[in-house]
């Protein structure tokens, strides 16, 4: 038999497992890497995060990739090279976060890998009748594996295409079982380049969603005017403008917000044309820099509480908030203002780090799929399908 298949048997019957969590999201900021002990499974589980890091890519790296990010139409050469390369990237980066940690790569039992999405494309999204929900995810596993010498688990969101989803929001599974609390109702919300939530029902109901742009019109636009700056810090260009209400208007106008939960979108939409569309219907002058920042600041916190408003939660809910959306002032200061009812809260309650949390979230699924108990998920309702996911790469 394969060393390596009686290496992950020999792995899920460990009392704890040393998982390193990999995520990269539509921000292209840089990678997370977690390092994660998890004890157990299903709500059982115990998950402690020894080490986190997030190590920033640079101009080049992300010049390649945004080459083909999020184009119907690119260089089918450039995705082919990149799909080998940004592994070979991540996996230098995981051996030097490992060395700098002092840790022996051997005591490692796992990685799970995100990659790095290049397009989303949900059946809402591309309307062609033949065809249903799709999304790539690049950064290929065994790269990964072969490269570390450890078991990689990777392209987690197929599985849950396969079995009738869109793909994400997957942090619900995380959420789930990390979360929960009986007999309340607790929301997470997670504000990257696109936002989404997780609604865990004190009666056992989950919903989840995207529900639309998080940071990724904000960093988008300070890019498209400032090009040697990639995000609005600390909201200090936003902060000194004004809301446009005849531009908050037309961004409002998208039909994507008038779909029914559970849905999903992306930059292959909500994009800088998408601003320099809106901004033209609107007649406002473009040059304006701190009032459409301004503007699409807002226009995040106003499609997050619509989404929000529509479950129907009752007064002081614990909202736990992560993602690189706060850390914009601004935005959590309009969210507060437009959700009084809701109790704002930090995951490190939860000993998980809000920057950390998706990481944390794919070594917990990777744990899952070792331990291959999917029954926990059969009563968490059709957009959670009780299924395992990831496809393991061997380093040898």
């Amino acid at each position: 038999m394969n060393p390596y298949i009686i290496k992950l048997q020999i792995i899920a019957g460990k009392k704890k497992r040393h998982i390193i969590g990999l995520m990269s999201g539509t921000s292209l900021d840089g990678l997370d890497i977690a390092h994660c002990t998890i004890e157990g499974s299903g709500k059982k589980a115990k998950v402690n995060l020894e080490h986190f890091i997030t190590v920033p890519y640079n101009t080049f790296f992300k010049k390649q990739v945004k080459e083909i990010f999020a184009k119907p139409q690119i260089p089918f050469e450039q995705l082919c090279l990149l799909h080998a390369h940004i592994a070979q990237v991540h996996a230098a980066m995981v051996k030097k976060a490992l060395k700098q940690w002092k840790i022996k790569p051997k005591t490692i039992d796992l990685i799970a890998s995100h990659g790095q999405t290049v397009f989303h494309a949900p059946k809402n999204q591309h309307k062609k009748k033949n065809f249903g929900n799709a999304t790539l995810q690049i950064g290929d596993g065994d790269q990964l594996a072969v490269k570390t010498g450890i078991i990689t688990l990777s392209d987690f969101r197929q599985k849950h295409i396969a079995a009738g989803g869109e793909g994400a929001p997957l942090a619900a599974y995380g959420d789930y079982l990390l979360f929960s609390e009986n007999g309340k109702n607790i929301v997470l919300l997670n504000i990257g380049g696109i936002a989404n939530f997780t609604c865990l029902y004190a009666n056992g109901k989950i919903i989840s969603s995207d529900t639309g742009p998080g940071n990724i019109l904000m960093d988008s636009w300070v890019n498209e005017k400032i090009k040697i700056q990639s995000f609005d810090k600390n909201a200090a260009l936003a902060l000194k403008g004004k809301i446009l209400p005849a531009l908050l208007k037309q961004l409002m106008q998208h039909p994507y917000f008038k779909l029914p939960f559970s849905k999903t979108t992306g930059p292959e939409i909500f994009n800088t044309d998408f601003i320099k569309t809106a901004i033209q219907k609107a007649k406002v002058p473009e040059e304006n820099l701190h009032d459409i920042l301004a503007t699409l600041n807002r226009f995040t916190a106003e499609t997050i509480t619509a989404a929000l408003n529509k479950l129907n939660l009752s007064s002081k809910t614990k909202l736990y908030v992560s993602g690189g959306g706060l850390h914009n002032p601004l935005l959590m200061q309009n969210l507060k203002i437009l959700n009084p009812i809701m109790d704002f809260r930090a995951t490190t309650e939860k000993n998980i780090l809000p920057d950390a949390k998706e990481a944390v979230l794919f070594a917990l699924l990777a744990n899952e799929t070792l331990c291959g108990n999917t029954s926990v998920f059969k009563k968490a309702g059709k957009n959670l399908p009780a299924i395992n996911m990831g496809k393991i790469s061997l380093p040898a």
